[in-house]
């Protein structure tokens, strides 16, 4: 493939060796000497900033002994082309080196392998590697892809009136949030950072019309100005919103915001920088595994940061968990 990098030969199989480093106190270290094959994704047009953190984990991981291929996405869903075919061609680990759009991506193309999924939290949010504890560091980070334990993560899954589907490893919105995500200055999110979602939010508020969203949750069915289905605690970092979500099993928890208005906006934007969302007049969260949204006027849907199309859709668990690298 013209475009996958071999940052060296790998070789299959395991060899431990001993790493010694003096730091406050001597640590001693197993790491592999020759890895089985491991493919990093990374997306080039993330910026050159995120392109020397993927140059410091590489650095760390040959390290330690790690040998890996380096994959650069052409365009949105070749991600997970990339990992498919990593997956059918025996490769053991596949690291998603991005932010949680590229880690989605990733996932969606090892469904159903038996490959396990690596990250490098290099995006704006890095939402499911707060979730997972997984270090920001890219040497702490490439330590987890070396020494890491192997766990499940269990996605949720969205199908959409027009045939379309779409694998979320954190959440996926429908209504407000949706809105600023469709709408959001790429460019400036490159610049600013997070600064970026809390300007589309403020343009946001004076022109989404808040359209009524039906729910329905496991054959019960309320009205909603938005909706947050979610598979974690987090959302926008490390920002509370859903305490009982846990990833590595299966269920959602289902955050129904029930009162429209920019004001309403407002208030859960100041309550999510303070951890009080679920407290929060108006605010219900609901555990389900099966979610359907729908709504008669336009209402926009984003999967875990990235725009994903519009109402009707039905959410549920991913068919089968993926298996994750994770701290020891």
């Amino acid at each position: 493939m013209n475009d996958v990098r071999r940052a060296a030969r790998t070789r299959t199989g395991w060899w431990p060796h001993v790493i010694v480093r003096p730091e406050k106190r001597w640590r001693i270290a197993i790491a592999p000497r020759y890895a089985a094959p491991v493919l990093i994704v990374f997306n080039p047009t993330a910026g050159a900033g995120r392109r020397r953190r993927l140059a410091r984990a590489l650095d760390a991981l040959a390290a330690r002994g790690l040998r890996p291929e380096l994959a650069e996405t052409r365009a949105p869903g070749h991600a997970s082309v990339l990992a498919r075919e990593a997956a059918g061609r025996g490769v053991a680990v596949v690291v998603a080196a991005g932010g949680d759009g590229t880690i989605a991506e990733v996932a969606a193309g090892l469904a159903g392998s038996t490959a396990a999924m690596g990250v490098l939290p290099l995006g704006t949010a890095n939402v499911l590697a707060c979730e997972l504890g997984l270090p920001p560091s890219p040497g702490r980070a490439a330590e987890v892809l070396a020494t890491g334990r192997v766990a499940r993560l269990h996605p949720g899954f969205a199908r959409f009136a027009d045939g379309r589907s779409r694998l979320f490893v954190q959440m996926l919105g429908a209504g407000f949030d949706a809105a600023v995500v469709a709408h959001l200055d790429l460019a400036l999110k490159h610049r600013v950072g997070r600064a970026a979602y809390v300007w589309q939010s403020l343009r946001e508020m004076r022109r989404y019309r808040f359209p009524a969203i039906a729910a329905e949750l496991d054959g019960v069915t309320c009205q909603a100005a938005s909706v947050i289905v979610t598979k974690g605690r987090f959302y926008a970092g490390r920002y509370r919103i859903a305490p009982a979500a846990r990833p590595g099993e299966p269920g959602l928890q289902v955050v129904v915001f029930r009162h429209p208005g920019a004001l309403q906006a407002a208030l859960a934007g100041a309550a999510l920088l303070l951890g009080l969302v679920p407290h929060l007049p108006g605010v219900e969260i609901v555990a389900a595994r099966r979610i359907c949204l729908s709504a008669a006027g336009e209402v926009p849907v984003q999967a875990d940061g990235d725009p994903a199309g519009s109402l009707p859709v039905e959410v549920t668990d991913a068919a089968e968990p993926l298996r994750i690298l994770l701290p020891r």
